[in-house]
């Protein structure tokens, strides 16, 4: 590892787990990266729901993964592995990690990185990777979204939500969202959704019959899970696909009619990222560099951004994450 590197970093700790209160500034030494990695001075990190749930002790990291919380970060590689080809020291890079973004130096797998979009600074490159990755492994992926189909995201002013409607849009398809207030509902259609529903006023199933004059949905990327099942059923036509990526509101369901699944060839998956492996991850990246990176390039498809941290304040980061009053991504700011 190059000499000038410190030999210590300030991390957020959170302890043994807890509300947002735990996450307190610690200092640690500096990861080491094994050959097919980078060490990245991180200068952003991105905020998601993931981190919430591991730091709250129900999403542990998995075996090998840093225990520091933290999965997406934009900043400078410093080392590089013998294998970490072809990224270089001082190339700028956000990185998909498999923990440990909350720290002044962060490791990556080399394959989980990508450049900086043009014209991006490190704030708007760090919001980028768990998105990216999750919508475009989930809604093209497993959900198969093609142009001219229509989709219905929830949660649409998650940073999920405005990349799935964004990335729909340009590629195509008719895009349906729900949301929980008026301005909310408001932000989805000034992001270019065709139709947004107010899920706290009305019933989406109904919406979407009603919007679709009873055509109804190709493709559903829902992350509230047990409480929505049934209606997202309903809401999708002959050989539909509903894609799980999050159960917040809850993991299971009572007295469902799977009736429609097998009437209309239903197809239900789901997927978590991070227990991919680097080669199914660098996939991916491989993918969104080619088919999503020119759209970034070009300015578009970029997560609007609610608001940014500095590091020590974490917390905060959090106490607004769980209050879901954001519209897009919450970032903390690591270094210049």
């Amino acid at each position: 590892m190059a000499a000038t590197l410190p030999a210590s970093m300030t991390y957020i700790a959170h302890g043994t787990g807890g509300g947002p209160e735990v996450l307190v500034p610690a200092t640690g030494p500096l990861p080491q990266p094994k050959p097919d990695e980078v060490l990245i001075r991180v200068q952003a990190a991105g905020v998601n729901r993931p981190d919430v749930q591991q730091r709250s002790g129900s999403y542990p990291p998995p075996p090998g993964a840093s225990p520091i919380i933290g999965l997406e970060v934009a900043g400078e590689v410093v080392a590089a592995g013998l294998e970490a080809g072809p990224w270089k020291v001082g190339d700028r890079v956000c990185a998909l990690t498999n923990g440990g973004g909350y720290a002044e130096y962060c490791t990556a797998p080399a394959p989980q990185c990508l450049p900086w979009p043009r014209g991006m600074d490190a704030i708007a490159a760090g919001s980028l990777p768990e998105v990216f990755f999750t919508v475009w492994a989930n809604l093209f992926g497993h959900g198969r979204l093609a142009a001219g189909e229509t989709m219905l995201v929830h949660g649409g002013t998650s940073g999920i939500g405005v990349t799935a409607i964004q990335l729909g849009k340009a590629f195509g398809a008719t895009v349906l969202a729900t949301a929980g207030s008026p301005e909310k509902v408001k932000a989805c259609l000034d992001l270019g959704a065709d139709a947004a529903i107010d899920y706290k006023t009305q019933d989406f199933a109904e919406e979407v019959k009603r919007i679709t004059d009873g055509k109804l949905c190709d493709v559903i990327l829902d992350m509230v899970g047990g409480a929505y099942f049934q209606r997202n059923l309903r809401s999708l036509r002959m050989d539909g696909r509903l894609v799980l990526i999050a159960m917040l509101g809850g993991n299971t369901v009572e007295k469902a009619d799977l009736l429609p699944i097998m009437l209309r060839r239903i197809t239900v998956t789901g997927s978590t990222m991070r227990p991919r492996t680097t080669a199914q991850k660098g996939a991916l990246a491989a993918e969104l560099r080619a088919k999503a990176w020119p759209l970034l390039d070009q300015g578009k498809c970029v997560p609007p951004l609610f608001k940014v941290f500095p590091l020590a304040q974490a917390a905060d980061a959090h106490r607004l994450m769980e209050s879901s009053q954001h519209i897009g991504k919450i970032m903390l700011k690591v270094a210049d």
